[in-house]
C-alpha cells in the first residue's frame, strides 16, 4: 500500500508540473470483460482525487451503450471482449463522433502489440499494458505507475473543469553562425504519447530518396517497436526498420529504437553507426530521446535536424539544448495536433524551436530543408 501511495503522489506531482489544476474530476468508464481487471483499474484510478469512475462495462456493446448514456471524459477499453471487441467499439465511437478519449488496455505480446497499434490508428489516445505480476498488489502498483500519469496528461487543457497555466510565446531561437550553412546529415525524432499516430502521418510523407537517415526514439515496450516498424514500413516509400546494434546508417532509412533499449549514434571512419544498450533509465525513459539527441549532436554537430513530436513529460529537452549548442536545427509539433503537448511544449517554451508546426507540415518542411534549401520556409507558428 505504501508503494501504491508513493506512485499516486508521483503521478499527482507530474500533473502539477504539467500545469494541471484540479477543478472537477475526470470521469472514466472502465470496460473490460475480466472482473479482476475491472477491479484493478477501478482501484488504480480511484487513488487519485482528480479521477472518478463514472461506470463499468463488461463487454463491447455494454461499453458503447454506457458511453452514450454517461458521456464520460475517458474510456479505459479492453481490446478483446465478447459481443463487440475494442477495435469495433473504437470504430463505432468515431462513426458516432463520440467525444470521449480512449486509453486501451493491451497484453504484452506480439499479437497484442499489433492490435494495440491498430487501436491507436482508429483513434485511441494511448495504451497501458495489462499487468504481468502474479500478486494483486504488484499488479495494482504496475497499473498505478503506468496509468495515472497518462490519464492526467490527457486532460491538461480547459474543458471538463481542467485548466492549464498559460504557456509563454515561443522565443526566437538563437542563430548559430557556425551552423547556418551546413546541410542536415541526420534527422533525429523523439516521440511518446500519441506517437504511432503521429509517425503514421510523418514518415509516409517523406520521399524515397530522402538524402539522410532518420533515427527515432519512441517510448514503447518491447515487442511493440518491431511491430510498429513493420507497420510503418508497409505504409512508407522509404524503408523503416527496428534498430539493430552496429547497423551502419543508410540514407532514406528510418531506424526505430528497440523498446526498453537506448539508441545512440556514433561515427566510425565517417560513417554513422548505431549503438544499442540497456543503460540507466533517463527521465524515466528507455529509449531516451535526450540520449539519442546528445549522441547525434556529438557526432554530427550542426548537421543534426531534430524533431520533437507529441508526448508527455520532458524527455528531449536536454537533448535539444545539446543540438542547439552544436548549431543544429529543431522543429516541434504544435499543441493543436499533439495528443499531449508535454515534450514539444517544453522545447518550445524554452525558446529552442526553430519552428512549431502541425504534424502534417513537418515532413514538408524537413524535405525542403534537406532537398530544397533555397525554397521559402513554412511560416513559423507562435503558440
Amino acid at each position: 500500500m505504501q508503494a501504491q501511495t508513493s506512485d499516486v503522489l508521483a503521478a499527482e506531482s507530474a500533473a502539477r508540473l504539467a500545469g494541471v489544476r484540479r477543478a472537477v474530476p475526470i470521469r472514466v468508464l472502465v470496460a473490460d470483460d475480466s472482473a479482476v481487471m475491472r477491479s484493478l483499474l477501478r482501484t488504480a484510478i480511484g487513488a487519485s482525487p482528480q479521477v472518478e469512475v463514472a461506470g463499468m462495462a463488461q463487454d463491447g456493446r455494454e461499453a458503447l451503450e454506457a458511453i452514450g448514456r454517461l458521456d464520460p471524459d475517458l474510456v479505459l477499453l479492453d481490446l478483446e471482449m465478447p459481443r463487440m471487441n475494442g477495435l469495433e467499439v473504437l470504430s463505432e465511437m468515431r462513426a458516432r463522433r463520440m467525444r470521449a478519449k480512449v486509453i486501451v488496455c493491451s497484453t504484452l505480446t506480439r499479437r497484442g502489440a499489433g492490435i494495440t497499434l491498430e487501436a491507436l490508428a482508429r483513434g485511441a489516445a494511448d495504451y497501458v499494458p495489462k499487468p504481468v505480476a502474479q500478486r494483486v498488489s504488484e499488479g495494482l502498483n504496475e497499473l498505478s505507475r503506468e496509468l495515472l500519469p497518462k490519464v492526467l496528461a490527457l486532460f491538461p487543457r480547459e474543458g471538463r473543469g481542467y485548466t492549464t497555466d498559460v504557456a509563454p510565446r515561443v522565443k526566437s531561437p538563437v542563430v548559430n553562425q557556425n551552423g547556418a550553412t551546413e546541410p542536415a546529415s541526420v534527422l533525429v525524432v523523439g516521440v511518446s504519447t500519441g506517437g504511432p499516430a503521429a509517425l503514421e502521418k510523418l514518415l509516409p510523407a517523406f520521399p524515397r530518396d530522402l538524402p539522410l537517415p532518420i533515427l527515432i526514439a519512441q517510448h514503447m515496450p518491447r515487442l511493440f517497436t518491431d511491430v510498429l516498424a513493420a507497420r510503418l514500413n508497409a505504409e512508407c516509400r522509404l524503408s523503416v526498420r527496428e534498430a539493430q546494434p552496429g547497423a551502419q546508417l543508410e540514407n532514406g532509412v528510418a531506424y526505430i529504437a528497440r523498446g526498453d533499449w537506448h539508441m545512440e549514434v556514433t561515427r566510425i571512419s565517417g560513417a554513422g553507426v548505431l549503438r544499442l544498450h540497456q543503460g540507466h533509465v533517463e527521465e524515466h525513459c528507455r529509449p531516451s530521446v535526450d540520449l539519442l539527441f546528445r549522441s547525434a549532436a556529438a557526432s554530427y554537430g550542426a548537421g543534426v535536424l531534430a524533431v520533437v513530436l507529441t508526448g508527455m513529460g520532458s524527455d528531449g529537452l536536454i537533448g535539444c539544448r545539446a543540438v542547439r549548442a552544436a548549431g543544429g536545427k529543431i522543429l516541434v509539433q504544435d499543441r493543436q495536433t499533439s495528443a499531449v503537448w508535454g515534450m514539444p511544449g517544453g522545447v518550445a517554451r524554452a525558446g529552442l524551436a526553430d519552428q512549431v508546426l502541425p504534424v502534417e507540415a513537418i515532413a514538408e518542411e524537413v524535405t525542403r530543408m534537406v532537398m530544397n534549401p533555397g525554397r521559402r520556409s513554412i511560416a513559423r507558428q507562435q503558440v
